[in-house]
């Protein structure tokens, strides 16, 4: 009687609010497991199973009568626990990884500068509702735990530090901060080439540029993502098309990309060289030339469309101070719908942006001038897309969480985008771009994503080009220089910024260096950083050289000259 008497006491002792603690605690210990090492979902259980099993043969929190209030996890004689700080800050890490895949905290500088709104997304409020619950009821049981155990509260600060040291999140903070103390802090800025067109061909060809938003070319694996990919490579067999396209840090969310594949430079922030922290950025890059600057120099009128507003992240500002001549995003094209309803919480629809594409083209081939046009799409946005309704009748209804419809769709409107165009003859002497912005955020196919090498998709076509596959190692930086000698046009030594093109035999920076290091480089670049916002410089004394007796391109290092003496000329 007695045994079963203490059998009932302690399955019911397992169901007390002491384990209620303990197994929120487990699950969110395995939840920050899986996240960072991108496990699937079905380990949470496992993973909270083995701390409950530690839990239980360690006796953790486990006193006199077991029992838990609310008043002793809140208040207590000491009211501060050390690990308050360091638990709130993963969680900030866990939401965005949760949110984004990998976390950058130059998007999130960027962003904060640049302003963040009209932005999209509103789901994701959702979820930062939902962590910040979480996050406060974990440090509720923690401290719960702290004060319930001495061998906790004992360890506390060691373990305080612990989080503070190994949260990726610091862990990007402190490598940048370290950059000011660096001994070689201008290593990417002494081969910054100056973007500069030698000669133009004889006739200045048109050059349409469709940035598919997150539809990276790692989706044409069909083993993994099936054929959401098809349009594209139906596209590809009259494309030059360009493998091994991979994603330097700085360049992974839409304003770094059309920064890095425009003016061959990695979008770092203006940090504290913003000379106004408490307001938005008055520009965006000042420092550099860019794809509109040298067109619009060469007589081009240029334009760019996009689905989103142009408030968001600073693009407005961005094509306004770089050339171009018309500028239009959600609010300058939401009177020209026939539906201005039909509209998801970014802005337009591909559909819909497509239309007005076909519109803004035929335009432009009715003036005397050569053009350049940019537009930008929403359809494949993490973390489930926004398909148009005009693929219903070719995939059927859409389900809320199958992002590979909403690639696939995004994929066939562009191929289908530029069909239209050819038939109009709109698209006559036009070199036309096709190209993921950057490579996607999380979604729902995220460990398929990330279990192998990713690219970013890059295709040309038109304009004389022989339809060709071209492997190189490559990043975004190296889509400005090879645009513009697809284009026809000559630059300096096939470079522009820090990009090469991939249509000469020179080396790229990744091809010559690998990505890895190229990565380490930029964590300690300043003088980069520096010509990028030139203009938002507090002032500073003048320096004793005067500019006139200054090169154009700072004189390398002795090791920088060898490394770099095998660069073909032009």
């Amino acid at each position: 009687m007695f045994h079963v008497k203490h059998s009932l006491n302690h399955y019911s002792s397992l169901f007390s609010p002491r384990w209620w603690v303990l197994t929120f605690l487990g699950l969110c210990l395995a939840h920050t497991v899986t996240t960072l090492l991108v496990w699937r979902s079905w380990w949470l259980l496992p993973l909270t199973g083995l701390w409950l099993f530690l839990a239980r043969r360690l006796e953790w929190g486990a006193v006199g009568d077991d029992a838990f209030s609310w008043e002793t996890a809140i208040t207590s004689k000491t009211r501060w626990c050390w690990s308050w700080l360091p638990l709130a800050l993963w969680w900030v890490y866990l939401y965005l990884a949760d949110s984004f895949g990998q976390v950058d905290m130059a998007a999130v500088f960027f962003h904060l500068q640049a302003g963040i709104g009209e932005h999209g997304g509103s789901e994701r409020m959702v979820d930062a509702v939902l962590y910040t619950l979480a996050g406060l009821l974990n440090l509720v049981a923690f401290s719960w735990l702290v004060r319930h155990d001495s061998r906790w509260q004992r360890l506390e600060k060691v373990l305080a530090l612990l989080l503070l040291v190994s949260n990726p999140l610091l862990l990007g903070v402190t490598q940048r901060g370290a950059a000011f103390v660096t001994r070689d802090g201008a290593w990417l800025d002494r081969r910054y080439v100056e973007p500069r067109i030698i000669e133009a061909p004889p006739r200045l060809p048109n050059v349409l540029y469709l940035y598919l938003e997150s539809l990276e070319a790692t989706y044409a694996d069909e083993a993994r993502f099936g054929d959401a990919y098809a349009p594209l490579k139906a596209l590809e067999k009259r494309a030059l098309v360009f493998d091994g396209v991979r994603q330097l840090d700085n360049t992974g969310w839409t304003m770094a990309g059309m920064i890095a594949s425009q003016c061959g430079v990695p979008l770092m922030p203006a940090g504290l060289i913003h000379d106004s922290q408490f307001e938005p950025l008055g520009q965006v890059v000042p420092g550099v030339k860019c794809l509109g600057n040298l067109l619009g120099n060469e007589g081009y009128t240029l334009s760019y469309m996009g689905g989103a507003s142009t408030s968001f992240a600073g693009k407005g500002i961005f094509y306004r101070d770089h050339g171009f001549d018309r500028i239009r995003g959600r609010e300058e094209l939401l009177p020209l719908l026939e539906d201005g309803e039909y509209l998801n919480s970014w802005g337009l629809f591909d559909d819909s942006l497509f239309d007005l594409v076909v519109e803004e083209v035929r335009e432009l081939n009715a003036g005397d001038a050569p053009w350049g046009a940019v537009a930008l799409t929403l359809g494949a946005h993490a973390p489930h897309g926004y398909p148009a309704k005009r693929c219903e009748a070719l995939q059927g209804e859409f389900e809320p969480t199958d992002i590979l419809y909403s690639v696939k769709c995004s994929a066939w409107l562009a191929k289908d985008l530029i069909e239209r165009l050819e038939r109009a003859g709109l698209l006559d002497d036009t070199l036309v771009v096709v190209a993921s912005d950057h490579l996607s955020m999380k979604v729902p196919v995220w460990e398929e994503l990330v279990s192998g090498p990713r690219r970013n998709t890059l295709m040309m076509l038109g304009s004389g080009l022989t339809p060709r596959r071209i492997q190189r190692e490559a990043t975004t930086l190296d889509i400005f220089p090879t645009l513009l000698e697809a284009m026809g046009f000559t630059i300096d030594r096939h470079r522009a910024g820090l990009g090469v093109s991939l249509l000469s035999p020179a080396q790229t920076l990744v091809e010559r260096h690998g990505l890895d290091a190229l990565n380490t480089k930029l964590k300690a670049e300043v003088a980069l950083q520096e010509r990028l916002w030139k203009g938002l410089h507090p002032r500073r004394r003048q320096p004793s050289v005067q500019s006139s007796q200054r090169p154009n391109q700072v004189t390398e290092t002795p090791m920088d000259t060898v490394d770099d003496a095998m660069m073909p000329s032009p």
